[in-house]
């Protein structure tokens, strides 16, 4: 039997947060496991959550503030050991260069596409180590 899988929301925004859980839903897709949500509003949130618990993926507001998703990627994957995948929600289709700049693995621009966003995110938990490993 799968475990649930915990995805990291961060966003200043209770908005986007929850954009993220409706579009997104219990399951992503049909071959991956049940989704448990951890919402954070501040980086040192995401930081502590990130040490503190095990995250499959993080979905990272990229107009969040005064930490923005991007700088908030690249720190993690410089400081967080074995830090998940990362699916960054961008202010337009444009940035997406600056997504690769920060490391993330994948990107969705708002607004937010529900299917663009499960399949997004589907795709980086099927790609997760930990969940093969469970």
């Amino acid at each position: 039997m799968q475990r649930t899988a915990t995805v990291l929301v961060y966003s200043d925004d209770a908005n986007t947060r929850e954009q993220v859980r409706l579009a997104v839903g219990r399951r992503p897709a049909g071959d991956v496991p049940e989704v448990e949500y951890v919402e954070c509003a501040t980086m040192p949130a995401v930081l502590s959550t990130l040490e503190e618990l095990k995250v499959d993926v993080c979905v990272l507001d990229g107009e969040a503030v005064p930490a923005g998703g991007m700088g908030v990627c690249r720190q993690i994957k410089d400081e967080i050991f074995n830090c998940p995948p990362v699916m960054l929600l961008i202010g337009r289709p444009q940035d997406a260069w600056l997504a690769t700049w920060s490391r993330a693995e994948a990107a969705v621009s708002h607004p937010i596409d529900p299917v663009a966003l499960a399949d997004g995110l589907a795709q980086l938990l099927r790609g997760s180590r930990e969940l093969a490993e469970a």
